[in-house]
């Protein structure tokens, strides 16, 4: 017994400096090395000028994705579309970049530090944002740190659904209720109170409400098919991962690879990109997050439904549930033995 003990103890001495070194280095190492990695940007003007200014362009290599369109209206729609984060636009009187900090505030002001070091000299190029970020949050940074609390909030409620000792469709019922509150908290408290979101209520409500539905489904599901080692997995692909790698106080673009790439394919990072969408954009670019969102949810769900029954039936399966005491504990799955003379 003494020896067990002391195992568990150089366990826990060893295990949590790893477990916080891994943390930090999830959340730190993004962001000490941001820089444009094909970041979509546009140029506009006179061919034979955009196509000298995508080429000092390009020679910063990997930096900048780099569109030519005829017209700064073109430029404009295209920003506001979603499809590049600004654009460069020469005119008869001198350079202009156009910005959206809505999308990115970070990105903005590269955007505007290399017009000035790809103008003449003695140009100073005019800024134009397209899409400007609310007052209440001119850097976008309130609007990155919702993003923490929401990834919290998807596994709570998963964790918390799983703990509870639900199972099929009472829980399924439950994720979805805790997630449509959360989504309508979330609308009021950014919306209403803050004012750092500026598109439809309900709209951003139904992102909120997806995002955490995405999550929590997820961690759920999870528990249900891995017992409590599932609500730790979900737990680091909602919070550890999935939040320093989403890019939402940058870009995606601006992380290192495949970091930026596989941030977008988690819960938090895609649910970044659609309430930036819908609450700025009018809902462009929208399309691929939703889908996203849409199939961790729908494999969720069906973990939560299915995934339960699969872990019973398996020798030795394991289900996760709360003890008298409020321990939570792991117990094997209990399987009928057939009774002699039945």
């Amino acid at each position: 017994m003494l020896e067990l003990q002391n195992r568990k103890t150089i366990a826990a001495i060893i295990l949590v400096p790893v477990v916080i070194a891994l943390a930090l280095m999830a959340f730190v190492w993004p962001n000490a090395r941001l820089e444009p990695r094909e970041l979509p940007v546009g140029v506009a003007g006179p061919p034979h000028a955009t196509a000298q200014l995508a080429q000092r362009l390009g020679a910063h290599e990997g930096a900048f994705d780099v569109t030519a369109y005829p017209t700064e209206s073109a430029a404009r729609a295209a920003i506001e579309e979603r499809d590049i984060y600004g654009a460069f636009v020469l005119t008869p009187d001198g350079p202009k970049v156009l910005t959206a900090s809505a999308a990115s505030p970070v990105v903005a002001q590269l955007l505007t530090a290399a017009a000035a070091e790809n103008a003449a000299p003695g140009a100073k190029p005019v800024v134009d944002d397209v899409v400007a970020a609310p007052e209440e949050d001119p850097r976008g940074s309130a609007l990155g740190s919702s993003m923490l609390p929401l990834a919290l909030a998807g596994v709570i409620a998963g964790a918390g659904v799983t703990l509870l000792g639900l199972r099929g469709a009472r829980a399924v019922v439950a994720l979805v209720g805790a997630a449509s509150g959360i989504g309508l908290v979330g609308a009021a408290i950014t919306d209403s109170w803050l004012g750092i979101l500026g598109g439809g209520w309900w709209a951003e409500a139904g992102a909120f409400a997806l995002t955490a539905l995405a999550g929590s489904a997820a961690v759920a599901g999870l528990a249900a098919v891995l017992g409590a080692p599932g609500i730790g997995l979900g737990a680091m692909l909602n919070v550890f991962l999935g939040n320093p790698f989403s890019g939402v106080t940058s870009a995606p673009e601006m992380l290192p690879e495949p970091v930026g790439a596989l941030g977008q394919w988690l819960p938090v990072g895609s649910g970044a990109q659609l309430l930036r969408s819908v609450a700025f954009f009018d809902g462009n670019a929208a399309s691929g997050p939703v889908l996203t969102l849409s199939v961790w949810t729908l494999a969720g769900l069906s973990l939560v439904l299915f995934g339960g029954r699969w872990n019973r039936g398996r020798p030795g399966g394991t289900s996760v549930a709360a003890g008298a005491d409020g321990a939570i504990e792991a117990r094997p799955a209990l399987r009928e033995e057939p009774t002699a003379g039945r």
